[in-house]
């Protein structure tokens, strides 16, 4: 049970370490997104003002302050642009760091299993290697001619000395 809970550990570890450096990348890129948009409100902004400007007879706008609003308002529109450009470069950082969590998530469920039953596969040797030590071992061939060839040399021996003896 202690090795599974390292095993989960260690998986943790690797894989949170992929999230860091993926979401230092989505960080940096949603501050350009936020600090666009904050330029786009000032331009919008800036944009209202020169509306309100009328520096011709009588309090109208001339040419040229219909000119600079229009000028205000191309920029915000490219802005837009490069905000929906950069919006879309976030968006694909999302959908990349859910395909790498995905495939972590596969990645880790197939060493799991692969873990577990190798696990298995141990414990079940373990299991039979401890049957075979519980049960006691029959004597095997080899044993049995050692036993035999004993007893021959015990009577061998028992039969030279009562010759001696008699003799």
């Amino acid at each position: 049970m202690t090795r599974l809970i390292c095993i989960f550990a260690l998986l943790f570890s690797f894989s949170t370490t992929h999230a860091q450096v993926d979401t230092s990348a989505y960080e940096t890129q949603r501050a350009k997104i936020n600090a666009l948009l904050a330029e786009r409100s000032t331009k919008f902004g800036q944009y209202e003002q020169s509306l309100n400007e009328r520096t011709g007879i009588f309090g109208f706008q001339t040419k040229q302050d219909i000119r600079n609003s229009n000028e205000i308002l191309r920029q915000i529109t490219l802005n837009d642009n490069t905000i929906f450009k950069e919006l879309k470069v976030l968006l694909d950082y999302k959908d990349l760091q859910v395909q790498q969590v995905k495939s972590s998530v596969t990645d880790n469920t197939e060493r799991l299993n692969s873990y577990m039953a190798a696990i298995k596969k141990l414990q079940d040797n373990n299991a039979i290697l401890r049957d075979q030590l519980n049960k006691p071992e029959p004597m095997s061939g080899a044993w049995y001619i050692v036993f035999l060839l004993l007893i021959g040399i015990g009577a061998y021996i028992y039969m030279q000395r009562k010759k001696l003896k008699t003799t």
